[in-house]
């Protein structure tokens, strides 16, 4: 399917923001994968792990958004004015706590949590199926510590959220003590 500028565009960040990430920590083995550099602190699995949930709650956020407009009668058209996506209100940090919902579990295996992570980003494809179809800008709904956001910025925070969990995931690798293997 081919989907307007705005929305490939989008994609586009999105998948180079999950690539940058993937190329990050591949070859990481399980026990640098379950390695937390101090106390309270994630680890590369706990990463990965958090990323999936988030991004299957944004998926879950356009099903139901989508479904309540169309259920409103809203068209389903993409508008042709759109060009551009609004930023997000602030700037993503890394110094944001994660809701409970988004909170990851320790210990997975780490293979499959990379599995789970591509098939999360493949079910999203759908939900930018969904995106393409409809005017996102009136499909609005608050994040805990970004406020009132429409459905692409959603999307956009996607692609935010992946960098900023890269350079975490970095911060890790680098940090005394990481093992060797």
């Amino acid at each position: 399917m081919s989907w307007p500028k705005p929305v490939d565009a989008l994609w586009r960040e999105l998948e180079d923001a999950r690539a940058e990430l993937l190329r990050e920590v591949d070859g990481i083995s399980q026990p640098q994968s379950e390695w937390r550099p101090g106390p309270g602190e994630w680890s590369i699995g706990e990463v990965i792990d958090h990323l999936a949930i988030a991004e299957v709650a944004t998926g879950k956020l356009t099903t139901k958004l989508t479904k309540e407009a169309a259920t409103g009668g809203a068209p389903a058209l993409f508008p042709h004015d759109l060009t551009e996506f609004a930023a997000l209100p602030k700037p993503a940090s890394a110094r944001l706590d994660a809701p409970e919902f988004v909170q990851p579990t320790a210990g997975k295996p780490f293979d499959e949590l990379l599995a789970t992570l591509s098939a999360v980003r493949e079910r999203s494809r759908q939900s930018f199926d969904r995106l393409a179809a409809c005017d996102p800008r009136p499909l609005r709904f608050r994040h805990i510590h970004f406020g009132d956001m429409d459905l692409a910025q959603w999307w956009r925070l996607t692609g935010e959220h992946d960098r900023m969990h890269l350079a975490q995931v970095r911060d890790v690798k680098r940090a005394s003590g990481f093992p060797a293997r």
